[in-house]
């Protein structure tokens, strides 16, 4: 698992356009908030990924890129965005490879036996690569909602800051 503080684990995804995503390339220029979801056009990834595009325009005010990452394939994204309106970037991590690194895809007792699954997880990356803000076991309802508080009090922060520099380099 991965925690606050921890560098982000740099990866390179298809999206559903079947454009690729690095996150390496993207440091810099954002926040960025990565969500991990089980699979596409289930109730609670619905949901998820509805309350996630609908406050889209709040991440952007806060310069944040929302990303959303399953196991599905680019096209099943595709079909998934058109049919709910989603504009959250969706990408397909069909080997699991950054989901393993991200410590969400684990091994855990379904019906008695063991069996690899998605938990359902968000983390918010800061421009330099860093967590800020990991959770694993995320209820979908609502979490949207919660993490866009966390994004703006990042981003406030990070406004505090830079003009904290400027007045320090101009007294």
């Amino acid at each position: 698992m991965l925690n606050a503080g921890q560098p982000a684990p740099l990866f390179e995804l298809p999206d559903a356009d079947l454009e690729l995503f690095n996150l390496g390339d993207q440091l810099g220029q954002h926040l960025m908030v990565l969500y991990f979801y089980a699979k596409d056009d289930t109730p609670g990834c619905t949901a998820q990924a509805i309350e996630f595009s609908d406050l889209d325009d709040d991440f952007r005010r806060c310069d944040c890129t929302v990303l959303g990452v399953s196991r599905d394939e680019c096209f099943t994204h595709a079909d998934f965005r058109d049919k709910h309106g989603l504009t959250v970037r969706l990408l397909s991590d069909i080997d699991g490879e950054v989901s393993r690194r991200y410590g969400v895809w684990r091994e855990r007792e379904v019906d008695g036996k063991l069996r690899f699954c998605m938990t359902r997880s968000t983390f918010i990356i800061d421009r330099k690569g860093v967590i800020r803000y990991a959770q694993y076991g995320v209820n979908p309802r609502g979490h949207a909602g919660e993490v866009l508080e966390r994004v703006r009090a990042l981003h406030m922060k990070g406004i505090r800051n830079a003009h904290q520099q400027e007045l320090g380099r101009h007294p």
